[in-house]
């Protein structure tokens, strides 16, 4: 039976995720809580894991009922409310990254890549497949390099390219419609070690050897521009937003 697997939102962009239990689509589109704040410099732009890899050596932690933030870096720790906190932090930051920040926040949409479009979809059985292709590579490695909202379990891998082409199916969560946009077109990240940031030796040529090896007969090739792709970009409908998703709703797939 298919079913919501794991939920998980990345209140800080570019910083690590949070489990949660459940996630309301807000009205925008995208999961409450998703990438709400985030790290820009004097120019405006973000900074993350795509500007450095400095970002992996920071480890984090979310309360999002206190919105309290824990960092630890080079041995130091500390603690910031983000709703109150907000300047403090991004003055710790930008000596953490040498940059004059500013941490901005967006209750509404959140700072998403695709502004226009919602959660990030992929399958437990994706991530175990992508884990074998690299020694030492766990599934929550995998798990941590692809940074997905939704994950689906009891479905085979790459369920979730199905979605995309023409004449391409939805699928339905916990009563919510997701309808697939795009392939996910991958970064520099995944290609880092999520704990060190150090690079993995020819991750992207094994990755595309073996994307194009296993690519799934259901999919539509044509919808893919290159095979350095996973995950699913989806998007919620605007009558299904305002709804919760929880961890263990119903996942089925559904043809109009």
């Amino acid at each position: 039976m298919a079913r919501i697997e794991d939920l998980r939102v990345y209140p800080v962009k570019g910083l690590d995720g949070v489990s949660i239990d459940e996630a309301a689509v807000l009205d925008g589109g995208t999961l409450a809580g998703d990438r709400e704040f985030a790290l820009f410099d004097a120019d405006g732009d973000v900074v993350n894991g795509k500007r450095t890899s400095r970002v992996h050596e920071l480890q984090t932690a979310f309360d999002p009922e206190t919105t309290e933030l824990t960092v630890a870096v080079d041995g130091e720790r500390r603690t910031f409310d983000l709703d109150a906190d907000r300047e403090r932090a991004a003055d710790w930051f930008g000596d953490v990254f040498d940059l004059d920040l500013t941490l901005e926040r967006d209750e509404s949409l959140g700072f998403v890549d695709r502004r226009e479009m919602g959660p990030s979809v992929v399958s437990t059985a994706t991530l175990r497949e992508v884990a074998s292709w690299f020694k030492e590579m766990t599934v929550e490695g995998a798990r941590r390099r692809l940074r997905a909202n939704v994950e689906v379990s009891g479905v085979p891998p790459f369920w979730e390219d199905r979605f995309v082409g023409d004449d391409a199916p939805g699928f339905v969560a916990g009563g919510v419609r997701f309808e697939g946009v795009t392939p996910c077109a991958r970064c520099v990240v995944p290609e880092r070690d999520p704990e060190t940031g150090e690079p993995t030796p020819e991750f992207r040529e094994r990755f595309v050897a073996r994307r194009r090896e296993t690519f799934p007969e259901w999919a539509d090739v044509d919808a893919f521009d290159h095979y350095y792709t996973l995950m699913l970009i989806a998007r919620v409908p605007e009558s299904d937003r305002g709804r919760t998703l929880h961890v263990g709703d119903d996942v089925s797939v559904v043809e109009t």
